[in-house]
């Protein structure tokens, strides 16, 4: 059968050569990092962006429509007082494109343009510009508890009458 020698050297090499085969810590523990990455869903955040006025304990749904309405709010305010001037009537929604970074800094991606407002307007763009970078103090959406940025986009409705 087989000799005390023939077991040790069968052994042996086992263990040389069957260390390879085992993952070593660090690829297991790569592995798992992968597919806890692969599990987050990047497309949505933990924790929206909050106004102070905003409770971050409430659901994100809540959280959301607190961050909606005090955005709407301090634009409504601001361009409240801002009169439009147009040869004719003018019903009209334009998009505007920001992002919120991890620091809470605003800035504006993309405005959709309108050719009468602005040929008509030339200020207006300006003041939307300026509505977004007077808003208060924002803290940043979080995702896993760690800042990150945000993209929004607002739809703003134009009307004029004649």
């Amino acid at each position: 059968m087989y000799s005390r020698s023939g077991t040790l050297l069968l052994a042996l090499i086992f263990l040389l050569c069957g260390c390879q085969w085992l993952p070593s810590r660090e690829k297991r523990t790569q592995k798992l990092v992968d597919q806890e990455l692969a599990a987050i869903n990047w497309n949505e955040v933990d924790q929206f962006p909050l106004f102070e006025a905003c409770d971050e304990s409430v659901s994100k749904e809540e959280q959301r429509q607190c961050f909606e309405k005090t955005l709407l709010m301090h634009f409504s305010m601001t361009l409240q007082d801002f009169e439009f001037q147009t040869e004719q009537s003018l019903k009209d929604t334009l998009f505007i494109d920001f992002m919120i970074d991890n620091q809470g800094t605003i800035t504006i991606l993309e405005m959709e343009e309108n050719a009468a407002i602005r040929n008509e307007n030339p200020e207006f763009e300006g003041i939307v510009s300026r509505s977004l970078k007077s808003l208060p103090r924002i803290q940043p959406a979080l995702k896993r508890g760690i800042p990150v940025a945000t993209q929004f986009r607002i739809p703003l409705v134009i009307r004029t009458d004649e």
